[in-house]
């Protein structure tokens, strides 16, 4: 099957399952998402979820009918319709996953159409979970969970807290369809031809900064980079997919907050945050990867605490600045033996000039890979869903990375760390 990386769930076979919980009213907007994405999508309910959500919705959404229980054994199905549903699909989701469907998947009953197709099921799994905090807390049900997520090939979404339906502020609470949507990719992209999700960032840690920095000049001006802060979100998501513990350095975002959900983030403002953080940060990482853009300038002595005129700025401008300490040099400087340092550097000319300029910046900066990115070609660089450009390793290594999405790419990157160390990494 050729896969265009650029799309990653164009044509892709997507089976959304929802089970009872009031999470459920969620699922069509997954769904509904997945489809503008490129996805097929067909939907599967139980009884208690079609209370809560329309079949009619999910079926009008996903341009299939949705099955329900009615459905496993009708006459009308020529074959076993959880037999059937399990091989067409690449992918299932079950978003949002009882307490009762938990139960019912690690105790292998089957007594229902998605009891009997998550034991059919020989593809990758996303679990969602969502129910009331003492439910999710209750010692059966974190029994069943752990259970889960020793399963390699179910990749599990823990709840998150907020706001839940029975007016309770704690855990238990679905994660957001923005982030399973980004599971959903990570999962296709993870899987093997057994349906076998990577786990080899387990028990590892990664940290990872990422977005720009924002140098004051004053309570209205300032001086940052472009960054949206996609690429160091998803390489920090992915890692977290295959297993790792991350901590994510992060300036302003531009992106939705549900992404951030499972990272240990440590939000910053400047470069001297940014600093701080690294500092206390980089001691227990197995590896790094420095994706923020970094502000090059900033203001000598902080910024003003009163907006100056455009007159005086001018003066400042040309008298008041300072060069900010570059922090990938910084970090190659105080690293622990054995960590991994990927960096990042924006570049513009053509090939032969951004090889011959990476390769020397690497060399400069003191990493082991640099990710050499042209800005200035269409679909790669700042505020784009995809990437590409150069991949710079030891003894002039030089790696074409072709554009594709932004989270392919950071699974390239994660994989090419560990081949450059392969202590890093415990290979199921």
């Amino acid at each position: 099957m050729n896969i265009d990386l650029t799309l990653p769930l164009e044509g892709r076979r997507v089976l959304i399952a929802a089970s009872g919980s009031i999470a459920a009213v969620k699922t069509p907007i997954l769904v509904s998402a997945l489809i503008k994405a490129g996805a097929d999508v067909k939907c599967v309910i139980t009884p208690s979820a079609a209370k809560l959500v329309s079949p009619l919705a999910l079926a009008t959404l996903s341009r299939h009918r949705c099955y329900q229980d009615e459905d496993q054994w009708s006459p009308k199905q020529g074959r076993p319709l959880h037999i059937a549903l399990a091989e067409w699909a690449e992918i299932i989701v079950i978003a949002p996953l009882s307490a009762s469907s938990l139960s019912r998947w690690t105790n292998g009953l089957a007594d229902g159409l998605l009891a009997s197709l998550l034991l059919a099921s020989e593809c990758p799994i996303i679990a969602a979970p969502a129910m009331n905090t003492s439910m999710w807390e209750n010692l059966s049900i974190q029994s069943n969970w752990r259970q889960l997520k020793s399963n390699l090939k179910v990749l599990s979404l823990p709840t998150s807290q907020g706001l839940l339906a029975c007016d309770r502020l704690g855990d238990g609470r679905m994660v957001d369809p923005e982030l399973i949507q980004l599971a959903i990719e990570s999962g296709l992209l993870q899987k093997n031809n057994h349906g076998i999700l990577q786990r080899d960032w387990e028990g590892k840690r990664l940290l990872v900064t990422s977005g720009p920095t924002i140098e004051a000049l004053d309570p209205a001006r300032f001086i940052t980079n472009r960054s949206s802060g996609r690429m160091g979100v998803l390489i920090a998501q992915a890692a977290r997919f295959r297993g790792a513990q991350v901590d994510l350095v992060h300036g302003p975002l531009q992106l939705p907050n549900s992404w951030l959900e499972g990272l240990i983030t440590h939000p910053v403002q400047d470069s001297i945050g940014m600093q701080q953080s690294i500092a206390s940060l980089q001691s227990s990482a197995d590896a790094v990867a420095m994706a923020a853009a970094v502000a090059d300038l900033r203001k000598q002595g902080g910024a003003s605490s009163q907006k100056g005129s455009k007159e005086g700025l001018l003066a400042s401008i040309e008298n008041g600045f300072e060069t900010v300490p570059d922090l990938l040099v910084e970090m190659d400087q105080k690293r622990p033996i054995g960590q991994v340092l990927l960096g990042f550097a924006a570049m513009t000319g053509d090939d032969r000039q951004i090889e011959e300029h990476g390769k020397a910046k690497r060399i400069r900066k003191g990493c082991d890979l640099l990710m050499a990115n042209p800005i200035d070609r269409e679909g790669q660089g700042f505020e784009v869903n995809t990437n590409g450009g150069f991949l710079i390793g030891p003894e002039d290594m030089v790696k074409t990375m072709p554009v594709m999405s932004k989270l392919a790419l950071a699974h390239q990157l994660l994989n090419a760390l560990i081949a450059l160390k392969p202590n890093i990494s415990q290979k199921i």
